[in-house]
């Protein structure tokens, strides 16, 4: 950084930037006290995570007493920073519960009950800090749990980490453009002293070129107790700047005081410049030269339901309904909201239990008519007048299109991440569009969809690591493998061993094709082949005999084909039995199958009884196997006749049966040859064409009649007004299947006894006898 620029900074010269926009400022309801002491709640639900980065480990368990300042979580990262104890208690819960963040979602927290004793841990003081390493007090910084307290909270080590050895100049960020919030305002003022001594720990650790300690012009009396504190520092200077929304930005007030810009998605810290709140600076002094944690911090109190306007100190995790009842809260009855931050930056809170954090600066409780709610989003207009206001030369309208329409890329391509979210588009916004809500989702999707795309690659990764890592695995085992065959080898050919080892695999491969494997059963049939070959070449014959064999063959044969025999009566005597309406004619057929069924069958006995005997006469059999085979025929014999005699019987029995009378022979007959006819459904009686009917009332004749008579009669003309009105209405009552239909007059309705409804059986016959005139066109006539 030039020389001249440092003295241009020195003269008090001061740039501009892009934008901006000049809200009422509100700050003289809160600002007029100065800051109200701490007061301990009945419990306190201290969130494990109050800054950007990882949340620390738990160090502590439920029932466990705790001291004031005493760590409640501990991590080695640099991105994180621990919680401390906020006072002495019990620690009661470890559980979810609502915290601070505008999409009201529920986070871990320790939920402490405090005993009012207020009893200090051991602190862990710096006497001399000039003399300790700036590695060692960044991590003092870091473990005392000091994060930015300007709204982001970005952990203040990690940001003074980066800024060793490349800032050259210093900004203190005293400007809170932010109306309604006078949190910095009061503590510039009270504790001016104590913030001159945090400048002079961060200098020593970052070592500027200068410091500059920026403010808005409307506060004189914190610039004036800042000059009186500061006077004894090198190369420090208090300048003011024009008040302008939203000039305590941090690439906003760098333009201001340096005039340079921030490159888009970089950091200060690259173009040579480091920023810090006074919350922090405040902070850091009390980490370093008294030994006290981030346990506490001032809360604007403000908005016209509180009875009392004003700034408190408040113990982190103090929840935000403690704080409005001790300043006289009364909620608006028509519209109440409760509102964390200021009017511009600040969201809704879910609810009023929601505990103080690190980054609660403000806590906003206006009425219906201090803040006007919005009337609901309407189309854009296309009037520009976000893209002029805008701090950070964007494009709101296009880029509120691209999140409606989740085209995240195009959201990128448009550098989304480089808003702000200062919410002056939003403000000067004649549609009343939430252009910041917008913004916030999409950067919520886009950080989601980066972190799943980090996880990925992560994972690839690792598997291709593991890929690489089996494959070397896998070639050092095959080398290793390889190089113990090769020292067998020659330990084998050094002791004469390969002659021996190729002889024997000679050996076995010899064997194996001169003897093949022969099955047993196979090898025992060849014997008896051979076997019976050479007896009868003992006899003298060149075949051996196999008359034996032949007859066995025949008798299997013919057993096969009885018993498929068999099996084809029992098919067709089940088929005949199943049938329950069989026609005579197929009697008759079946009856002479079975007679010539039983007359082959007799044929085929008779046929193998000289069979039986020429074999007998030819070679004697076995007297057993003869006998069973005889047994077998005459019982096969006197099946057959059976069958016989039984099918004879059952056709004359049919042809003696007496004549069917001719009516139902023919209903059978069309029963037979008809299939059973299904009722129409109910969309066929639907499409059917119904029957015409003409229903009689006051306005026409009451006459039922025929289609021809309908054809023939003439238009019926309608009776005139006066005639309807003088005409008797005749009562009709129609009958369903419990109650008789009658059409009565008047008088007879009157001497008539109540109708009695029929039974069911007599109800549903004379429904039938009706049912049976109608479709003749008999219909009722008056």
């Amino acid at each position: 950084m030039s020389t001249s620029l440092l003295q241009q900074i020195k003269s008090g010269q001061i740039w501009g930037f892009q934008g901006g926009v000049h809200p009422p400022e509100n700050k003289t309801q809160s600002n007029q006290d100065s800051i109200q002491p701490v007061r301990i709640p009945g419990e306190l639900i201290i969130p494990l995570k109050q800054h950007i980065g990882a949340k620390g480990q738990l160090v502590i368990q439920v029932g466990d007493q705790v001291s004031k300042g005493q760590p409640l979580t501990q991590s080695d990262l640099i991105q994180s920073c621990p919680v401390h104890a906020p006072t002495s208690g019990e620690i009661v819960a470890i559980e979810p519960r609502a915290i601070a963040h505008p999409s009201g979602l529920s986070d871990l927290c320790v939920v402490l009950r405090p005993d009012h004793a207020d009893t200090w841990g051991e602190k862990h003081a710096i006497d001399n800090y000039r003399e300790l390493e700036p590695e060692k007090l960044i991590d003092h910084i870091r473990m005392m749990g000091i994060s930015g307290m300007g709204g982001a909270g970005f952990p203040s080590a990690r940001k003074l980490q980066t800024g060793q050895g490349r800032t050259e100049i210093l900004i203190i960020n005293g400007a809170e453009c932010e109306p309604y919030i006078t949190a910095d305002d009061r503590l510039m003022r009270e504790h001016a002293a104590e913030i001159a001594q945090g400048i002079e720990i961060i200098q020593h650790l970052v070592q500027p070129k200068l410091t500059v300690m920026a403010l808005e012009d409307n506060k004189p009396e914190a610039v004036e107790a800042l000059k009186a504190a500061i006077n004894h520092l090198p190369e420090t200077i208090v300048q003011t700047v024009p008040t302008k929304y939203p000039s305590g930005g941090e690439k906003q007030l760098i333009k201001l005081i340096t005039g340079r810009e921030v490159p888009s998605g970089g950091i200060p810290a690259a173009i040579g410049i480091l920023m810090q709140n006074v919350g922090t600076i405040h902070a850091v002094k009390r980490a370093v030269i008294d030994g006290e944690p981030l346990i506490k911090r001032v809360v604007t109190l403000t908005g016209k339901t509180l009875k009392d306007q004003n700034n408190r100190w408040a113990l982190l995790g103090t929840p935000i309904n403690f704080l409005l009842d001790q300043q006289g809260y009364k909620a608006d009855k028509k519209l109440r909201r409760v509102i964390i931050g200021g009017p511009m930056m600040g969201f809704t809170a879910p609810n009023e239990g929601i505990p103080v954090t690190k980054t609660t600066n403000c806590i906003l409780v206006p009425t219906r008519r201090e803040m006007t709610p919005s009337q609901g989003e309407m189309a854009c207009i296309r009037c520009s007048a976000c893209a002029d206001a805008c701090p950070v030369s964007l494009l709101p309208q296009q880029l509120q299109w691209y999140a409606k329409d989740q085209d995240y890329d195009k959201c990128s391509e448009y550098n989304l991440f480089d808003c702000i979210d200062c919410g002056a588009c939003a403000y000067v916004c004649p549609s009343e569009i939430p252009l910041v809500q917008y913004y916030r989702q999409a950067k919520s999707e886009i950080r989601a969809r980066d972190a799943e795309k980090q996880a990925a690659e992560r994972a690839k990764e690792r598997f291709e690591a593991k890929k690489e890592r089996m494959e070397r695995d896998k070639r050092l085992r095959e080398e290793k493998h390889r190089v113990a065959a090769e020292n067998r080898r020659k330990a084998m050919a050094e002791k004469g061993g390969d002659d021996a080892v190729a002889a024997a695999i000679a050996r076995v491969k010899a064997k194996s094709v001169s003897e093949p494997e022969v099955k047993p059963a196979v090898a025992a049939a060849i014997a008896k082949a051979k076997a019976k070959q050479a007896e009868a070449a003992n006899h003298g014959s060149t075949e051996p005999d196999n008359t034996e064999m032949a007859k066995l063959r025949e008798e299997r044969k013919q057993q096969a084909r009885e018993r498929k025999a068999l099996k084809t009566k029992a098919a067709e005597l089940n088929s005949s039995t199943s049938e329950e309406e069989a026609t005579p004619k197929k009697d008759a057929v079946a009856a002479a199958i079975a007679r010539a069924k039983a007359r082959k069958a007799a044929q085929q006995a008779e046929n193998a009884e000289p069979e039986t005997a020429s074999d007998n006469s030819a070679k004697p059999e076995d007297p057993k196997k003869a006998a069973v085979a005889a047994a077998v025929a005459r019982a096969k014999t006197r099946k057959a006749a059976q069958q016989a005699e039984n099918a004879e019987s059952e056709t004359a029995s049919d042809d003696s049966a007496e004549p069917e009378d001719p009516k139902k022979a023919a209903v059978a007959a069309a029963l037979r040859e008809q299939k059973l006819v299904k009722p129409p459904s109910w969309l066929k009686m639907r499409n059917q064409k119904p029957r015409l009917m003409i229903h009689l009332n006051l306005k026409t004749r009451r006459k039922r009649l025929s289609l021809p008579q309908l054809r023939e009669q003439k238009h019926v003309k309608p009776l005139s007004r006066l005639k309807m009105r003088n005409q008797k209405p005749r009562l009709i009552i129609q009958r369903n299947l419990k109650i008789r239909r009658k059409r009565l007059s008047l008088l007879q309705l009157r001497e008539q006894k109540p109708v009695k409804p029929h039974n069911r059986q007599q109800a549903l016959s004379n429904h039938a006898k009706t049912m049976r005139k109608c479709k003749r066109g008999l219909f009722y006539r008056q």
